[in-house]
């Protein structure tokens, strides 16, 4: 499967030059022979609405805005699925221009209850002609203010309004449940790190979080590989500075293979074959069986390399990457 994430840094309210630049991303890259294309969350309205009154103006009519609209002639020219996100929906448009999902948010995060009501329907899957039994969601972080992971809040791949513990795994629950294949997560995911430098260096912290919160996919026995799309915005929108880090793992027998990823200041279109040799792999363990050339608790992740050992610790497991 081919799978692309666009990552830009579209900003509130600017719907004509966020359009333009999606434009531009692909148009420099010119992908060929796609079946999938996510864009992150609000992808041309921007995120950071902070009421109803504010995000009002750049409010879609459902399936049939300019987010839709977009996708429809995007599908179309490439030839593919396309998923993008608008007003708390994600709309999908197949390879023929026609909707075939639109999910609501299930989890909402606080800003979200300023502008949207919850998604009625719960968590979405369904089949998708080339790409296999989907779950999709939508997530984001606002920053805390202390280091804990209990300060990042997030919607659909968090605990619903943190009223039961993080290990509830409500989302990856339900992917295990629908024997789910393919997760499409479109996010608007902030970083913790410091805003100054945006490098090109993937923000670890967040994709260890990411990780951690899908824990029992990487804990199934099953055969079955599962695919995670992760495509998160990057650049600052007022106070938010976000986290990039769009990445295409998979997920099989206590590994995560990392098919690619991004940086978390690249404005790229990430192009991944999952039918391809990954790059790198993520092996799981007992935490008694850590590997002594793990990272320590007082490490920082955000000083190593990409391909440096990372040990990100959940509650059960420690996980090491591996350059393949």
């Amino acid at each position: 499967m081919r799978i692309a994430c666009l990552q830009f840094a579209p900003q509130g309210g600017d719907v004509r030059n966020n359009l333009d630049c999606a434009d531009a991303v692909l148009s420099r890259a010119n992908p060929q022979n796609l079946d999938l294309l996510v864009l992150p969350e609000l992808a041309f309205t921007g995120y950071n609405f902070q009421s109803l009154a504010q995000i009002s103006p750049f409010l879609e009519p459902t399936t049939a805005g300019i987010t839709s609209l977009w996708a429809r002639v995007t599908a179309l020219k490439y030839n593919c699925v396309v998923t993008t996100e608008y007003y708390n929906s994600a709309v999908t448009i197949n390879a023929d221009g026609e909707t075939i999902a639109n999910y609501r948010k299930s989890f909402l995060y606080n800003t979200d209850e300023t502008w949207a009501l919850e998604g009625p329907d719960g968590f979405y899957d369904g089949e998708i002609n080339g790409l296999g039994t989907v779950a999709m969601g939508a997530f984001l972080l606002q920053q805390g203010l202390n280091t804990t992971y209990n300060t990042w809040l997030g919607i659909d791949l968090n605990p619903y309004k943190f009223g039961v513990p993080l290990i509830a795994w409500e989302f990856a629950q339900h992917v295990l449940r629908r024997e789910v294949n393919l997760v499409v997560l479109s996010m608007a995911w902030m970083t913790r790190e410091d805003t100054r430098p945006f490098s090109g260096e993937p923000d670890m912290e967040s994709l260890s979080y990411w990780l951690a919160l899908l824990e029992p996919l990487i804990r199934n026995d099953g055969e079955d590989e599962i695919i995670a799309v992760f495509a998160n915005r990057t650049g600052i929108e007022g106070n938010a500075t976000y986290a990039g880090t769009s990445a295409v793992l998979g997920i099989q027998a206590g590994e995560v293979k990392v098919y690619g990823i991004l940086g978390r200041g690249e404005r790229e279109l990430l192009v991944v074959d999952t039918a391809a040799r990954p790059t790198m792999q993520l092996v799981c363990g007992p935490k008694a069986e850590t590997p002594s050339n793990c990272s320590s608790d007082s490490d920082s992740d955000s000083d190593q390399s990409l391909k440096s050992a990372l040990s990100i610790q959940s509650s059960q497991y420690n996980y090491l990457y591996n350059v393949i």
